[in-house]
């Protein structure tokens, strides 16, 4: 006596595909089960299985209990058996994330960067002295370079100064400074250095790559 062939549109739907459908046949026997005791037995059995699917992980605490929410979750909520953590439910799994807050840019001057505005943050509120003077003008060189890395044209201090102000809610101004900033061409002589150093490496490569071989 053959055994009748069992077509795949027949079978249940496969909840979690990776633990295959010999384990969810296990879960729905599991269910079927009436004896608490036996079906208490039986799903510590499956958890096992499951575990030693990713032996490396399962005596974490934390995948046990997500080894757990996984099998109720394959057998479709249906399962009745002590759980040594909280059972998930149907609606906790159809619950959508909180959205994840994203860095707030400001949108005038981005090219400045996050960094910039944290450590515009944290400089407005230091001391009066010659400490918080040197780190203003660090800021508003670094800033001068990140202005000509957007916009490479040259960029008088008193744009900078104007920024720096903004960004700092009017608590550091530069206008009266009698500092002036590096010069653009200092800003920017290491990376046109080192495209240029590059550049030349890249051709000499090439040129060898490209002489035929005899």
């Amino acid at each position: 006596m053959t055994n009748a062939l069992e077509y795949n549109s027949e079978r249940s739907k496969l909840i979690i595909p990776e633990y295959g459908r010999h384990l969810q046949k296990m879960v729905e026997h599991a269910v079927e089960i009436e004896d608490d005791e036996e079906r208490n037995k039986v799903a510590r059995s499956i958890i096992a299985v499951m575990g030693n699917m990713n032996p490396h992980l399962r005596d974490v605490p934390d995948f046990q209990h997500k080894l757990w929410d996984q099998l109720f979750i394959i057998s479709d909520f249906k399962l009745d058996v002590e759980s040594p953590f909280p059972k998930p439910t149907r609606e906790m799994l159809a619950e959508r994330p909180e959205m994840l807050r994203y860095p707030e840019n400001n949108p005038k001057y981005r090219f400045y960067g996050n960094n910039i505005k944290r450590m515009i943050d944290a400089a407005k509120d230091y001391e009066e002295g010659d400490f918080k003077e040197a780190l203003v003008l660090t800021i508003a060189n670094h800033m001068k370079k990140s202005y000509l890395n957007w916009n490479r044209d040259s960029v008088d201090d008193e744009v900078i100064f104007e920024h720096l102000r903004d960004l700092s809610n009017g608590k550091i101004n530069l206008k009266n400074s009698d500092e002036d900033l590096s010069q653009a061409s200092d800003l920017v002589r290491s990376g046109g250095a080192t495209k240029k150093k590059y550049s030349k490496n890249t051709k000499k490569s090439g040129r060898k790559g490209g002489r035929k071989r005899h």
